[in-house]
């Protein structure tokens, strides 16, 4: 009201001063312009306030990144008084400090941790070394801090340390801790913005929202674990961006260029094969020196997204490279894949389907030394020809070129009422229960049409039950009905089932 009022006798007291209002002009038209100008100044009164008081650190509601109007380049800071960066700085010890996010911190420390203990029908887990499977485990499955940093309005960073299995150290070729992601992002406008780094390949709706506490069954579905192998992430750099062609309807896109696949080991052995899919061709898996590029050739990955409505989305999207290390072949490694998301209500469908076609990885690449067949001898496969025992396919057979596979999933969230009345505070209106269906089926070798004893002829249904105290923390419980699956330590087929519990939280 003091407000009001000092605002109300500052316009009225201007009054005189102003020709036009002091001529035939009634005493109520005089009260419309004064409560008019008031209220305009009570405006800027109020939005003045707020930008002080976010300034001064006050809550202020969040925008997503990338969206609304950015400030001027030429004023984007970290500080309104910003020094110049420069070897000015003097010392020894303290040296370490001479940074600019110490006087001005902005980075955000977040993850998530999950551990899980699975029970298999057959002793089909895998102990390493040799050592027969097992048919119950504990698993610390993975650690994952996350860092995020505003460095000012235009400048992002964003980095994932993924840590597996950590109670034991790497061994061989397994990378057992590293980057799953960590880029820089220049942020443009809303439909176009810049990123580079170590990114998260936008093939598949999966790859890009992997966590384990977002995710309402424990494993991973089976075309995220062979056909777009997950996490896959390669150096590069390129643009995303959104645009709304419509009231409601919006269209999301991601487009890079990266370092590209890796697909055969130093003795030209194709690393696409059966029993692992795709997933040893991954930059993160490859025995280049420091992810380096292994052939001058790039990857060229992208994502299109159409949502017609709030709860709906259906995305398409394709990762296209050169897996050979050898220039003379050029053996390119496609995926495609399409991904879809329908939620109403408690209701919620989600699902995916890819397809994978390594060219020419059933046939020897020029440099092979990989001993030919008899009766040609010690000598390596001549380049082009059909490659026979090779392993990690149905038994020391020829590498596939063609895969597929698909998961849908059904979801249904719901809490017992009985439960609210029995306990509010544990059942209370930000816990939630949620029961899951999954049905997942991959093949790993379409070239086969007889493939019914493949390795990675696979088929699953899980059925699934989980509950969140809060929407961070899932404590999951599933049943996974094998009807075709693979046993890695006897190299067989086998009908198998497994019982999942786990639990997962962002911190």
């Amino acid at each position: 009201m003091r407000i009001w009022s000092i605002l109300g006798a500052l316009v009225i007291a201007a009054l005189p001063f102003t020709s036009v209002w002091a001529e035939n002009m009634t005493p109520e038209e005089i009260k419309k312009l004064v409560d008019e100008a008031v209220k305009q100044r009570m405006e800027e009164y109020e939005r003045r306030e707020g930008a002080i008081k976010q300034k001064e650190g006050a809550a202020a509601p969040t925008a997503e990144p990338g969206i609304g109007p950015l400030p001027e380049v030429s004023k984007d800071l970290r500080t309104e008084t910003q020094p110049a960066l420069s070897f000015g700085s003097s010392g020894s010890g303290r040296l370490v400090y001479a940074k600019p996010f110490v006087s001005a911190p902005k980075a955000i420390v977040g993850g998530y941790i999950d551990m899980q203990f699975r029970s298999q029908s057959k002793a089909s887990i895998e102990a390493g070394d040799g050592r027969p499977g097992v048919t119950n485990n504990f698993d610390q499955q993975r650690f994952v801090p996350f860092i995020y940093a505003d460095i000012t309005e235009h400048v992002k960073v964003a980095t994932e340390i993924e840590i597996e299995h950590g109670v034991r150290e790497s061994s061989g070729n397994e990378i057992e801790v590293s980057l799953e992601f960590g880029f820089i992002d220049y942020l443009v406008n809303e439909p176009f913005n810049l990123r580079a780094g170590i990114l998260l390949m936008p093939l598949g709706k999966f790859n890009l929202l992997h966590d384990s506490p977002l995710n309402d069954l424990t494993d991973r579905p089976l075309v995220s674990q062979l056909i777009i192998p997950s996490t896959m992430s390669e150096t590069g750099a390129g643009f995303y961006g959104t645009v709304y062609p419509g009231r409601t309807s919006k269209i999301d896109y991601e487009l890079y260029v990266t370092t590209g696949p890796c697909g055969y080991a130093a003795n030209g052995t194709p690393l696409v094969n059966e029993a692992n899919g795709t997933s040893q061709g991954r930059q993160r898996d490859c025995a280049g020196h420091d992810g380096a590029d292994i052939n001058n050739g790039k990857a060229v990955v992208g994502r299109l997204a159409y949502s017609p409505m709030l709860g709906m989305e259906v995305g398409g999207s394709s990762y296209y490279g050169n897996a050979n290390n050898n220039g003379s072949n050029y053996v390119p490694l496609s995926i495609t894949a399409l991904d879809w998301t329908l939620q109403r209500g408690p209701f919620e469908v989600i699902g995916e389907a890819a397809w994978a076609y390594a060219r020419g990885n059933s046939r020897a690449v020029t440099g092979n030394t990989i001993p030919g067949p008899p009766p040609a001898g010690p000598g390596p496969f001549s380049p082009g020809q059909l490659l026979t025992g090779i392993g990690g396919n149905s038994g020391m057979a020829t590498p596939p070129q063609r895969m597929s596979g698909f998961y849908i999933q059904g979801n249904y969230h719901f809490m017992p009422e009985f439960l609210s009345k029995f306990s509010p505070k544990r059942f209370g209106p930000g816990s939630t229960f949620t029961a899951v269906i999954r049905y997942d089926r991959v093949n790993t070798d379409l070239d086969n049409t007889n493939n019914t004893g493949g390795f990675g002829n696979l088929e699953q249904i899980s059925f699934g039950l989980n509950y969140r105290p809060i929407e961070d923390t899932a404590i999951k419980l599933s049943y996974q009905y094998q009807p075709m699956a693979y046993n890695p330590n006897t190299l067989e087929r086998i009908h198998d089932g497994a019982l999942v519990m786990s639990i997962a939280t962002y911190f």
